[in-house]
């Protein structure tokens, strides 16, 4: 078990302070989405290290980030896929993802979808009576998964909470017997249970309560193969102002004990999943932008820039923070030799904010920004909103070379649907 769980934080200004990112923006074009691989591997190896139990697995959540090319490097890091469309199956299975490694999680979604995992090969999780009744009827005698709801939820906005009493997430725990039914009824063979707390939390006392009110669930159901703890694990946006990350090694030793006693009752062994997205990607990417238009309204100073909300989603849509930082000429500028300003991009919407009422540089039409820890729910949530073109993709490989991973969006691609 590997208990080195580090805080990427220094990792990540490190692989910055060694590229010249003015000759990167130049080459791969403004704004950029920019990895670095060997922080990828390191979480990857964390999570696979999070539990000594044997029989213990990770898929990582692709909506987080499904670049392929990343994709192929988290497969060969000995990880698993959680997928949420078919979409997201076809493009685990061309990253060479085998239909065995692939856990479809679905929600309201059609028979189609479920068809389209089922003639795959690609194990489905169901996460409502409904939807476990859709499924008997196309795939009688079958193999499922079920999604409960064991009413413990966590995350850093309301928006993301997966659990608990307000979310339209999972099966109700009252709601065993009737799953159990409706399984008999089309001789199903229930052979996970899964569920998903929400996403971002950095305490991991709510997981680890979900956790066991999820095995409380599963000691009814005597013959699982697997049981899905889910993911959510966060990240410290704000470590630089002193934000503690989530004790990894804390919840690891906590939930080896709970795993142990558990399986001792429920009298044979099974798989332990786990389902991080965030964790894996967020802190291996940096999203690169250039200031085109500094100005004051009044009072207010704004700095203009090419990274509009169809390019980061998250601040606009859950008041979401990430750490800026401002280079010009190669150097990083000092934030506390400045003012306040309020950062933002070039979409037609007044809350298109990057960041609001920041403590930055002077900063200078060309000036280049970096937004840190922004591999997660960065480019797999942009848009060609306006009709803006999605930004391209780069990665810094392990030797220190970089290349492109996904062009930019071009013109012409704007009209290739019609």
């Amino acid at each position: 078990m590997n208990n080195n769980f580090s805080n990427v934080s220094d990792e990540q200004r490190d692989f910055l302070y060694k590229l010249d990112l003015q000759e990167i923006v130049d080459k791969y074009g403004s704004p950029l989405y920019l990895y670095d691989e060997r922080t990828l591997r390191k979480r990857c190896e964390e999570m696979r290290g999070l539990i000594k139990y044997p029989q213990f697995s990770v898929n990582y959540s692709i909506k987080a980030n499904s670049n392929i090319e990343l994709l192929k490097i988290v497969k060969e890091e000995g990880i698993n896929a959680d997928a949420m469309s078919p979409g997201e199956i076809y493009v685990l299975l061309k990253a060479g993802f085998r239909p065995d490694q692939i856990f479809y999680i679905g929600n309201n979604v059609s028979a189609e979808e479920m068809q389209y995992a089922i003639d795959h090969g690609v194990l489905v999780s169901v996460d409502s009576i409904s939807q476990l009744e859709t499924y008997g009827k196309i795939h009688k005698g079958g193999k499922v998964a079920v999604r409960f709801n064991a009413g413990i939820g966590a995350g850093h906005h309301e928006k993301v909470v997966t659990a608990g009493s307000k979310t339209k997430f999972g099966i109700d725990n009252t709601l065993v017997e009737e799953v159990k039914n409706i399984a008999d009824k089309y001789a199903l063979k229930i052979v996970g249970v899964n569920q998903h707390i929400g996403s971002l939390f950095l305490d991991g006392r709510a997981y680890l309560e979900g956790v066991k009110g999820l095995l409380a669930i599963a000691s009814k159901f005597p013959e699982l193969e697997f049981i899905d703890l889910g993911g959510g694990f966060g990240i410290p946006y704000k470590g630089h102002m002193g934000e503690g990350k989530l004790d990894l090694l804390g919840m690891s030793i906590k939930l080896d004990a709970i795993l142990k006693e558990w399986m001792k009752q429920y009298g044979r062994n099974a798989q332990i999943k786990i389902e991080p997205g965030r964790y894996i990607v967020a802190e291996c990417g940096t999203l690169l932008g250039t200031v085109h238009s500094v100005k004051t309204n009044y009072n207010t100073k704004y700095i203009g820039t090419d990274i509009g909300f169809n390019v980061l989603m998250r601040p606009v849509m859950y008041d979401s923070y990430h750490e800026i930082k401002v280079f010009r000429n190669g150097k990083e500028l000092d934030n506390s030799k400045g003012s306040k300003a309020t950062v933002v991009g070039n979409i037609c919407e007044t809350g298109d904010i990057l960041a609001r009422d920041r403590e930055l540089p002077d900063i200078e039409e060309g000036d280049i920004i970096a937004v840190l820890d922004a591999g997660a729910y960065g480019y797999s949530m942009s848009s060609n909103y306006n009709m803006r073109l999605r930004p391209a993709e780069a990665i810094i490989c392990k030797d220190g070379s970089h290349k492109l991973i996904r062009k930019r969006d071009t013109l012409e691609a704007l009209l290739s649907g019609f």
